[in-house]
């Protein structure tokens, strides 16, 4: 028989941890199960294994993750499963998921989603080819083996652009350029949010301090630049663009892309959440309540998942839910929850300036025809205005027309950007647009695993 479990939390970045530790101090059966082989998520990674010198290159907000880990691992009511990829859920809350080669379910009387963002794709002539990465991944090598590349050219916009370009300096392997796509003229539009976003004013001196150390660093940036174009034969060899009417061509065997982070909504998407496209971050997000509850039923999204609004959050709502959830199952009101809502109110004040700021370019929002906008599949953009010429109404006509959002992503790259060239070429909102359906597996899943299937879990790991 499938066990069943109180809580089932999908993810430990910071907003499963959180999560985590709330829903078993108040004493509901609580299990984890994430990808990764240690806890900490992206914004975290490696947290456990971090060398005080990378603590030191990645900064107090990066090592603040160390706290939260320990407290995680000391919580000995979580059963706590890494390298563990969950590949469905039912409409039932059942959890299926593979690890070490074999495949388990459990059900869950609360199912908690704490998946995070993933970075918005950057669909740009010459973004396929190799030595073309994300500034995500970039971070992901600096956090895990301390490597940087060489000569990196930064291109994008938003606050980890500036985050990993800082980083980089105190590495000792500053970029080589930064390619900034902010318009001229978007600071001065973004001013009347200025005076929301000083209610969080630490943000914006953190963002201020980034940029002086960049620039002290000696670093080159250019700003407002646009039609952007990476060369490249086999592999990249400059990256071309225009900046304040000027033609500029840096050569480099590296570039790093970045225009923001946006919800990861695969798993919200295969429950069939209600979703809504949130034009000021121009993404889609599920529809919330004030406990971020789902319009499904028992089902939370805590962190980044949800809406866009960082690590310090993700960990407030993930407290959040595992106290709300609690409340449920008769454990009382814990008087953190007001707390929590009030200071989440206030976190939040600084993401309109923000989001007005580093909206992204044009250039992104609507690539031109001869761009990939689906890597699998090698679909353009002009294909899919074709193919909306033809009669395709939305995303899953054209994967049935053209197989976007079919390969291994299974639309997590091309998703947005498929939604918006429709959007556009329709004259349609992408609210009406809509997304892709999201079917399982979520994850490519080898037949063998799914084969040694078994309803109860295989080598349970408590944290303590």
């Amino acid at each position: 028989m499938t066990r069943l479990k109180d809580v089932v939390i999908i993810g430990a970045g910071p907003a499963g941890m959180a999560c985590a530790v709330e829903a078993a101090a108040k004493g509901l059966s609580t299990v984890v199960l994430d990808e990764n082989p240690q806890p900490g998520g992206q914004v975290y990674r490696a947290i456990e294994s971090a060398s005080e010198n990378r603590l030191r290159v990645l900064g107090h907000d990066y090592a603040r993750g160390r706290e939260l880990a320990s407290e995680f691992r000391q919580s000995s009511g979580v059963d706590y499963h890494p390298g563990s990829t969950v590949w469905n859920i039912g409409p039932d809350r059942l959890v299926e998921f593979s690890r070490d080669g074999k495949s388990s379910a459990i059900r869950a009387s609360h199912l908690v989603v704490a998946t995070g963002a993933i970075e918005r794709p950057c669909p740009l002539p010459g973004w396929t080819l190799p030595g073309v990465t994300t500034a995500g991944a970039l971070q992901i090598l600096l956090k895990t083996s301390g490597i940087t590349y060489q000569d990196t050219v930064l291109t994008g916009s938003g606050p980890l652009l500036w985050l990993l370009a800082a980083q980089m300096v105190d590495a000792g392997s500053p970029p080589k350029a930064i390619v900034e796509t902010v318009p001229r003229g978007r600071l001065f539009n973004a001013l009347p949010e200025l005076m929301t976003a000083l209610g969080a004013r630490e943000y914006l001196l953190k963002g201020m301090s980034m940029i002086r150390k960049v620039k002290r660093a000696g670093v080159r940036i250019h700003v407002g630049a646009d039609d952007i174009a990476i060369e490249g034969s086999g592999a990249v060899s400059a990256i071309r663009f225009r900046s304040k009417g000027t033609e500029h061509r840096i050569a480099t065997d590296a570039v790093a892309l970045h225009q923001g982070v946006v919800p990861n909504q695969q798993v919200t998407r295969l429950l069939g959440c209600r979703h809504f496209w949130d034009d000021s971050q121009k993404c889609f997000r599920p529809k919330l309540s004030e406990d971020r509850e789902t319009s499904c039923a028992h089902v939370y999204v805590a962190g980044d998942g949800g809406g866009i609004e960082g690590a310090k959050s993700a960990e407030m709502q993930g407290r959040l839910v595992g106290l709300a959830i609690a409340e449920k199952e008769g454990h009382g009101t814990d008087p953190r929850i007001s707390e929590l809502r009030l200071t989440l109110k206030r976190e939040a004040h600084v993401r309109p300036f923000l989001e007005k700021l580093y909206a992204p370019s044009r250039q992104i929002l609507h690539p031109d025809d001869a761009t990939v906008i689906c890597r699998c599949e090698e679909v353009t953009a002009g294909s899919v205005r074709e193919a909306v010429t033809q009669g395709a109404p939305g995303p899953n006509q054209v994967k049935s027309f053209l197989r976007t959002g079919m390969g291994p992503c299974q639309g997590r790259i091309c998703g947005l950007v498929v939604t918006s060239v429709i959007s556009e070429s329709g004259g349609k909102s992408p609210d009406d647009v809509d997304y892709y359906r999201i079917r399982p597996p979520l994850k490519p899943l080898p037949l063998a695993e799914l084969a040694d299937y078994s309803a109860d879990i295989p080598g349970s790991r408590d944290t303590a």
